[in-house]
């Protein structure tokens, strides 16, 4: 393809080594061009074409680079993005996009005002157990829906290394980290809510942050919305129960794309993105006689890479990012205000 949008990524840690920097590389409208790495140089053993740089004002003031992927620690993201744009990159933004939705504003009008993409990266949109709920609900067999519940349960009772996820900081606790994938999802499905109840947790000895966090989302026509994250949870419950007029949904979280990564799979490959038997979701219907009918629903092929096709499109041909500022300003608002 020609023309791809060099791209520069702010770290290699998990996060660019795993969501990234793969997809980067396979995907034809981009050229994975540099790195931040501050100490540990892993990026070039990967990529030996790639280049390294030391501090952020070296690999933001490299001309060549159009976008900059922001995948640093949550409470570092608006300043590296405002740095970034002023720079003149466009910018794709690890969610949270930032600790507040007034940061956020200010970086979309930032955006505006420099003629810079900012795009919010969130790749649970492209799961293929999300693909799959998204296919059932608009399918209309569970008729009126009344609750629905979406989770990630872990269990892990240790405080872990990271510290900006382990410190009071802005941008930290299980909201920002595993919550804001669960907001995202309810908010692209049915908007902002009316209302919202939010708990919060620290359970953990020794926590300084909540690891566990609930919001009860309103919406119209009685709606109800439940998320629930935990790091307590020594057996997890399906991520995904769903419950209409009809019938009801339920699902396990699953997603291969990650764990295929791990194992050294590229995106393009032979079975990537495609879940093993097993996973499927239970689809539980009423009929009009009163008899209850299930059936599975296999999971669809995970998605990962329309994430950075979207943000090509956006780029190189001006087409409207599919997630939307408004979406991610209610999920910064529902990050930020307190718990009731």
């Amino acid at each position: 393809m020609q023309n791809p949008v060099v791209t520069g990524l702010m770290a290699y840690g998990m996060s660019g080594k795993v969501f990234h920097a793969p997809f980067l590389e396979v995907h034809p409208g981009f050229q994975l061009h540099a790195v931040l790495e501050r100490s540990k140089k892993l990026a070039e053993k990967d990529y030996p074409q790639i280049k390294s740089y030391n501090t952020a004002d070296e690999i933001l003031n490299d001309p060549a680079i159009e976008l900059m992927v922001i995948n640093t620690p949550n409470n570092t993201h608006f300043d590296l993005a405002k740095k970034a744009l002023l720079a003149g990159k466009h910018v794709l933004i690890e969610k949270p996009a930032a600790t507040s939705a007034e940061e956020v504003r200010e970086l979309f009008e930032l955006g505006r005002s420099q003629g810079k993409k900012v795009m919010i990266y969130q790749n649970r949109r492209f799961s293929s157990d999300f693909l799959a709920t998204k296919q059932v609900i608009e399918s209309g067999k569970l008729g009126q829906l009344i609750e629905v519940h979406l989770r990630f349960d872990r269990y892990r009772e240790s405080i872990g290394p990271k510290k900006f996820k382990e410190t009071p900081v802005p941008g930290s606790g299980i909201l920002y980290d595993l919550g804001a994938h669960l907001i995202d999802q309810a908010i692209s499905l049915f908007g902002n809510p009316q209302r919202f109840h939010k708990t919060l947790g620290k359970f953990r000895p020794g926590s300084q942050v909540d690891d566990y966090g609930h919001l009860h989302l309103q919406y119209p026509n009685h709606l109800n919305v439940f998320i629930t994250v935990s790091l307590l949870a020594a057996d997890p419950q399906p991520g995904i129960v769903i419950h209409g007029t009809k019938g009801s949904f339920i699902k396990s979280f699953c997603d291969t794309q990650e764990d295929q990564l791990l194992g050294g799979m590229m995106p393009g490959d032979a079975g990537f993105g495609k879940e093993l038997t097993g996973k499927e979701g239970k689809l539980t219907i009423v009929s009009d006689q009163g008899e209850k009918i299930s059936s599975l629903i296999p999971s669809q092929e995970g998605k990962y890479m329309n994430l950075f096709e979207a943000v090509f499109q956006t780029i190189r041909h001006d087409q409207p990012y599919q997630i939307k500022e408004e979406e991610i300003v209610m999920q910064l608002d529902l990050l930020e205000m307190p718990a009731q």
